[in-house]
């Protein structure tokens, strides 16, 4: 949690004036017993009602000026929790952003939002309630305790044993329940977890009926929450009735020395009713302090969940700020230079002495079965993956020497999902190419077969698309983000199985227009399916992570066993006759 305080540099000002301001307004809180006490033995006993009113004008006076005082430290308190909370996001969506595609399957989708949304959000009213009254609260106890023994001596010597068996019972509770508010927001993780795969899977959920069954484990996984807030809020609860009972304690012992000292003529009237109200103001402030330990608690959990995840060093580290080197000259576009690729924690690996060159312009088929490491392969080559053996480059440099920015600005990939953004045609285009000018922009869509998408739209490049695209069918997300890809006019594009909802004509048109390209870019294309591969310059094929085969269709059909199971299994109308050759 300290390595996040970090964010409050920017607002040291308001760090320093939010607390002092608040000290203000406790000084002239502690004075108002005074103020009564001089009303009660002055004013009330020498019968002089201009006294009275007097004082009762400086008492509204002290508490005008203390309400000024808190509204600026609330207004200071307020401006450096919310800039904290900006900067600390800002930052932590960054670096989730440099993180690689394993850590951040190994941290998981709805940790990253928990982190990002409630995590933040706890902490960011810690730092308001710390700035507020951490300061505050302990100032006002011993505060009042040093103005009783102005009072009388005899008397304050009850806040001296009072102070600390609540400051015990305070403190015990607050280390019972920090270790406990972790667990809480990792119940929370779970819960959003479910929540987030029920709400985007719940076609699938209701196509094959299974509501019943995903209730009840959301159910389970909620009642957990549930009995873990109530069990570390069992224990939060004692602090407010143990605390009562210790400082009505202290009142009965405070008004029974004081009746006995009035009654001696040690004290007047005025002076046991201010030692009350000190009493009293203690009580006050040890129940809000209470209160801000159970909150700043739960920041200190999430803050230290934070900065877990801050801590993270990416394992994909960015390389020279610039390579230099011109593309056009390199003989081999891409490389794999005998790559193997293990996944963390997995034991065996994904895949194995790959070893394979690309020249310039050429298109690259990848096929193989379900799990077989297509898609590995082709992530390595962004970086998305570092290779764990050998090396990968492009343009005859190793990829770990290029800026990351520098590397994918040569690079144009279209994922297996086609992810679109809420926004307009125009918006997720210019995602590929921010510059892209309008002749850009249309070409890209005449490669990519969408021209017609956005010319059969009333507001063409203009027309909204919903979130993930859920306005589109599958074939104009996979068209659309192939355009996204193809604005840019990358040098290499990858194409991951994003043709699978294209039929046969517009994927035949696709590559066609790909490979006229005034520039054409060397392309891999993953598929599943032969007939997007069959006319590739070099077809690699992968099976558990090796390649089992390379060379051409023809070459393939006549030496790769796996090749000719996957081709035959979709063309078995031209598998040759038995004892044919």
């Amino acid at each position: 949690m300290k390595k996040l305080l970090v964010y409050l540099k920017d607002y040291k000002k308001e760090t320093v004036l939010a607390p002092l301001f608040k000290m203000l307004e406790a000084s002239f809180e502690l004075f108002i017993p005074l103020v009564v006490q001089q009303i009660v033995d002055v004013g009330i006993a020498g019968g002089d009602k201009g006294y009275v009113v007097k004082m009762c004008l400086v008492m509204v006076a002290l508490g005008l000026i203390g309400w000024v005082c808190a509204v600026t430290a609330q207004f200071f308190s307020a401006k450096a929790a919310v800039g904290f909370a900006t900067g600390l996001r800002h930052s932590l969506f960054s670096h989730l952003q440099s993180l690689s595609y394993s850590q951040t399957d190994k941290i998981g989708t709805s940790t990253m939002i928990t982190r990002m949304t409630s995590d933040i959000n706890q902490v960011q009213n810690g730092v308001n309630m710390v700035l507020r009254l951490f300061l505050r609260s302990p100032f006002i106890v011993f505060g009042a305790m040093i103005m009783a023994f102005t009072v009388d001596v005899k008397a304050a010597v009850i806040f001296v044993v009072v102070i600390p068996l609540l400051s015990i019972v305070v403190f015990g509770v607050m280390m019972q329940t920090i270790p406990l508010y972790k667990k809480v927001q990792s119940g929370l993780d779970k819960v959003l977890g479910i929540t987030r795969g029920n709400l985007t899977g719940v076609r699938v959920i209701r196509a094959f009926h299974k509501e019943e069954e995903e209730v009840s484990q959301f159910k389970e996984s909620n009642e957990s929450l549930t009995h873990m807030q109530m069990f570390v809020g069992k224990i939060s609860a004692v602090m407010n009735p143990v605390t009562y009972a210790i400082v009505n304690g202290g009142l009965v012992a405070l008004l029974w020395v004081g009746a006995l000292q009035v009654d001696s003529g040690i004290l007047t009237q005025g002076a046991v009713i201010s030692l009350v109200n000190y009493m009293s103001q203690i009580l006050v402030e040890l129940i809000k302090l209470a209160n801000l330990i159970v909150l700043v608690n739960k920041a200190v959990a999430c803050g230290n969940r934070i900065e877990t995840l801050l801590e993270l060093e990416p394992e994909v580290k960015d390389g020279a700020a610039a390579v230099e080197e011109d593309g056009q000259n390199a003989k081999y576009a891409v490389e794999f230079d005998h790559i193997s690729l293990t996944y963390p924690g997995a034991g065996d690996e994904s895949l194995t002495d790959i070893d394979l060159k690309v020249e310039r312009g050429q298109t690259i088929g990848i096929i193989g079965g379900t799990g077989s490491g297509k898609s590995s392969l082709i992530n390595l080559i962004p970086r998305f993956y570092e290779a764990t053996k050998g090396v990968v480059k492009v343009n005859g440099v190793p990829v770990q020497n290029y800026g990351l920015e520098q590397l994918r600005s040569l690079i144009g990939v279209v994922p297996q999902k086609a992810v679109l953004f809420k926004g307009t045609i125009r918006d997720n285009l210019l995602m590929g190419k921010e510059d892209a000018t309008e002749e850009e922009i249309r070409r890209a869509l005449e490669i990519s077969q969408s021209a017609e998408i956005v010319n059969g739209k009333p507001e063409g490049l203009e027309t909204q698309i919903s979130q993930n695209g859920k306005n589109l069918s599958g074939g104009q997300r996979q068209r659309l983000t192939i355009a996204r890809a193809l604005v840019r006019n990358p040098e290499i594009l990858i194409l991951d199985d994003s043709a699978s909802a294209l039929d046969y004509a517009t994927d035949a048109a696709l590559r066609k227009a790909i490979r006229e390209m005034d520039t054409v870019p060397t392309v891999f294309i993953v598929s599943q399916r032969a007939s997007s591969i069959l006319h590739a310059d070099k077809i690699v094929v992968l099976d558990d992570g090796e390649a089992v085969g390379t060379g051409t269709h023809e070459e393939l059909l006549r030496d790769c066993e796996v090749y000719q199971e996957i081709y035959y299994s979709q063309y078995p109308d031209k598998r040759p006759a038995e004892g044919e050759v």
